[in-house]
């Protein structure tokens, strides 16, 4: 039994050498991710490597560029864990000259402003605690209310209960979305977006085939969550950020909420932050944390992701296995009680998603093996992986960054072939490639999928239910 959710991994020294690489794709990595925030210089060389196992392994492998966005951030400071006392008083200004132990510089005078007496400053993801006692002359004065406080350069700002609104890309976010479509990203995901205007804005200056991931991070994005996940491609649940501006007991109720919501709108949902935290230092999981991929499995995500674990972790390998074994043994339940896990989807009178809804009917019969979807765009294959047929999902596209693309998905496995400029030459392609499936036999049945006149994207409307050998 092959997993049909799919697993990301970040890039970093844990993992760059083409070995490592290769052994955690082989132990069910599906997908690679690239931090925005951190320094990238080389990463051309890992790209080149994952291109070349792409090739060897003959499966498609897709990048993430993940954007830096808008993040609040302290300056810079003179040395590394400067210690900050408990109670201690600590300030926060605009001078440009690197901080220390007595204060250090908040870059954004527009949120200085805002900041009240009372207010709380949350620095490095809320591991530190600054109870603010005065705003006077651009300077923020607080005291330290964490034990073992050490302040590094660059490190996160959060505000509780102070909204800025942030609607545009900044120019690094431009500059990188550039160079990530110079080597060959497949999707692009955009950090603490607040409504759908930065996706908006993003579809227009990027490739067709580029995909778009809406990160959820602030209660802002929450409120405008309908137009961002109608606009965005895939939904990211960033559950670190997420729980510093809700509350971590939030978090939970708002996974499975965003899950059926995505499921709904026929939208692609990956479940990101700490799912095996432990595994950076040891190289067994806690129980917990393989509940928690179980969980996210359960409701319903497309894709769990490995942040630190795999960039920066001690065992990278053991944590993509325990990820894949978790994956493999939910999934196995839920196709044993397969009546428990139907999703509902919205057809809002889509003429499309009614035709894919009726495939999904027709491939729960067991002797349907496969589903295969033509899919110029990849539009297709992203509604029928929403659908979560029982039949494995074969996607064909002629453009090589859409398979990579929709290898993300949910139960997809892409094949990069060319189009079929015909009813028969669409048959023979399909012919050709249940050959190479060996996974399908002699008179089992195959549903072929595709839109007429071929070569127009989003036009599905024909279905064809095919006796293999007849």
């Amino acid at each position: 039994m092959e997993k049909k959710a799919k697993i990301i991994a970040t890039l970093g020294p844990s993992i760059y050498s083409e070995n490592k690489l290769r052994k955690i794709v082989d132990l069910g990595v599906d997908a690679f991710r690239v931090n925005f925030s951190h320094n990238t210089k080389g990463i051309s060389k890992i790209i080149a490597r994952i291109r070349k196992i792409e090739k060897n392994k003959r499966k498609h492998i897709p990048i993430i560029a993940d954007l830096q966005g808008v993040k609040l951030r302290i300056g810079e400071l003179k040395s590394k864990n400067i210690k900050i006392k408990f109670n201690q008083k600590y300030i926060f200004d605009n001078k440009n000259n690197k901080g220390d132990n007595k204060r250090v510089k908040f870059p954004f005078p527009s949120i200085l402003k805002k900041i009240k007496k009372g207010n709380k400053i949350l620095i490095d993801d809320g591991k530190y605690i600054f109870i603010v006692l005065g705003n006077k002359n651009n300077q923020i004065i607080t005291k330290c209310k964490s034990q073992n406080c050490l302040l590094n350069s660059n490190k996160s700002v959060h505000i509780p209960k102070i909204e800025v609104p942030f609607n545009r890309l900044t120019p690094k976010d431009r500059k990188d979305i550039k160079e990530a479509t110079r080597l060959g990203f497949n999707w692009i995901a955009l950090s603490y977006l607040q409504n759908e205007k930065i996706i908006l804005e993003t579809r227009r200056i990027l490739k067709k085939d580029v995909g778009i991931i809406a990160k959820i991070e602030n209660k802002l994005a929450l409120r405008n969550i309908t137009k961002i996940i109608k606009a965005a491609d895939t939904i990211m649940i960033a559950r670190g950020d997420l729980a510093i501006e809700i509350g971590h007991s939030e978090v939970p109720k708002v996974q499975l909420s965003l899950i059926k919501k995505c499921s709904q709108f026929s939208k692609s949902v990956i479940v990101a932050t700490q799912m095996l935290e432990s595994m950076i230092e040891n190289n067994t999981a806690t129980r917990a944390e393989i509940n928690d991929i179980a969980t996210a499995i359960f409701q319903g995500a497309d894709t769990v992701m490995l942040s630190a674990e795999a960039a920066v972790g001690k065992f990278p390998a053991q944590a993509v296995s325990t990820m894949s074994k978790t994956i493999l043994s939910t999934e196995k339940y839920k196709k044993e009680h397969i009546e428990d896990f139907k999703n509902s989807i919205i057809t809002n009178k889509d003429p499309v998603k009614s035709i894919l809804l009726s495939v999904k009917d027709i491939a729960y019969n067991p002797n349907v093996k496969a589903i295969i979807v033509f899919s110029n765009s990849g539009k297709s294959a992203k509604l029928v992986s929403a659908m979560r047929p029982a039949a494995k999902i074969v996607t064909i596209s002629p453009n090589i960054n859409v398979s990579r693309q929709v290898s993300l998905l949910w139960g997809v496995q892409s094949i990069n072939s060319r189009d079929a400029n015909g009813w028969k030459d669409m048959m023979s392609i399909s012919k050709e490639i249940i050959r190479k499936l060996k996974f399908i036999k002699k008179n089992d049945f195959v549903v072929i999928t595709a839109g007429l006149p071929f070569g127009k994207a989003g036009m599905t409307n024909m279905i064809r239910l095919y006796k293999v050998g007849s």
